[in-house]
């Protein structure tokens, strides 16, 4: 099986190249072939039986995807994105990487005649917002509250026609927030949910910026790779008629993760975490539900985390196995 994946050198991008290389094979069917591709070609650690290809790439240039579609790979993973603040920030910018590249991705398989292709785009919660009902499903009106939700909902829309002719055979995956994410704070809005506890776990100063009230729909990174992995099984007919899922994460307030700190890392800890009020962050994060009914997903197979305790204690454990 050839396996490409966009945004390859990103944290989903290595951890999922790092979980298939361990792997070897998705649901028993052997990976043959990796290409890895971002604005930085991925260094990942050699492999006796997979054909590794790394390639520095910018996607958003035309045609640049075509000749790797050409070569007709199996499995795509669609993970290059511009995170939430930096596509609010720069609207030019989130168009052309989260939005124009993903229509030319689509055109590339239509072009190469990829019908047969998994493609797995990762999306947000973000295609949410406004006035919204108290649990939302799947099937809740898309109603982005910020340019990067617009986007990535325009890509879903795409996605999902594409699959419906019969162009290519899409999925896809609405994550939670990642948490707790390893590694240093990045443009996302949603940044600071892994920094309040990265950072005071490793002994560093952590800030907050929104109110501890406000409740997040989070999931950790090992869930989200097990998603990734299992939506790549799965067959179209289970996702049709429309392809985008919404996956089972778990509902926590600001105040609860900083309890589960207090917890877990001691009071020393959580006095590493001080309170500065961002409004931009703050109307981001607010606009993003945070109540889902995931009984769709379910169904499909797709499994959530057991409680917030076992996100972090995880997260510790890696770190201490790294």
């Amino acid at each position: 099986m050839h396996v490409l994946i966009t945004g390859a050198a990103g944290f989903l991008g290595q951890r999922l190249t790092r979980t298939l290389l361990e792997r070897g094979d998705i649901a028993g069917r052997a990976v043959t072939r990796l290409t890895l591709i971002d604005q930085v070609a991925p260094v990942p650690p050699s492999h006796d039986t997979i054909r590794l290809d790394c390639r520095a790439m910018d996607i958003t240039r035309p045609g640049a995807l075509d000749s790797l579609l050409g070569e007709r790979p199996e499995v795509i993973y669609h993970l290059a994105a511009v995170v939430s603040a930096a596509a609010e920030a720069d609207l030019d910018l989130g168009m052309t990487v989260n939005f124009d590249a993903t229509r030319a991705l689509l055109e590339g398989c239509r072009t190469a005649g990829l019908a047969e292709t998994r493609l797995i785009m990762a999306s947000s919660v973000a295609v949410y917002g406004g006035e919204l009902p108290t649990t939302l499903d799947d099937m809740t009106a898309l109603t982005p509250q910020s340019s990067y939700g617009a986007q990535k909902a325009m890509c879903e829309l795409l996605i999902n026609d594409y699959s419906r002719r019969g162009l290519v055979d899409g999925c896809v995956l609405r994550l939670p927030t990642i948490v707790v994410r390893p590694g240093r704070p990045n443009a996302a809005a949603s940044s600071f949910a892994s920094s309040i506890l990265r950072e005071p776990l490793n002994g560093e100063a952590a800030i907050c910026p929104v109110p501890t009230d406000i409740d997040l729909y989070v999931m950790s990174p090992g869930r989200v790779i097990d998603a990734l992995l299992h939506a790549a099984t799965l067959p179209g007919d289970a996702l049709a008629p429309y392809r985008s899922v919404m996956l089972p994460g778990l509902t926590v307030s600001v105040a609860a993760m900083l309890e589960v700190l207090r917890e877990v890392g001691g009071e020393d800890a959580l006095a590493r975490v001080s309170h500065a009020p961002d409004p931009r962050i703050e109307a981001i994060v607010a606009s993003w539900p945070a109540r889902f009914e995931t009984r769709r997903a379910e169904r499909l197979g797709f499994t959530g985390d057991r409680d917030f305790h076992e996100i972090v204690r995880t997260f510790i454990a890696e770190r201490e196995a790294s």
